[in-house]
């Protein structure tokens, strides 16, 4: 399960679009937001490097932990 540390997510704006991003890619995906540590894990049937992208498309800077 890939989990990212997102610095610019700072919100629940950003949590949301994040969201929309990442169920884009895979409607059944399971993401899991720590906002507070701006941490996001998703379960997911794409790779890390491809939600990375869709993360950064959607304008923030995720770094894969």
């Amino acid at each position: 399960m890939p989990q990212f540390h997102i610095p610019d997510m700072t919100c629940k704006h950003c949590e949301a679009t994040i969201n929309a991003a990442i169920k884009e890619l895979d409607a059944a995906a399971s993401i899991t937001v720590d906002l507070p540590n701006h941490l996001v894990s998703i379960e997911s049937k794409q790779d890390g490097a491809t939600l990375e992208a869709a993360i950064r498309e959607a304008g923030y800077t995720p770094a894969i932990i």
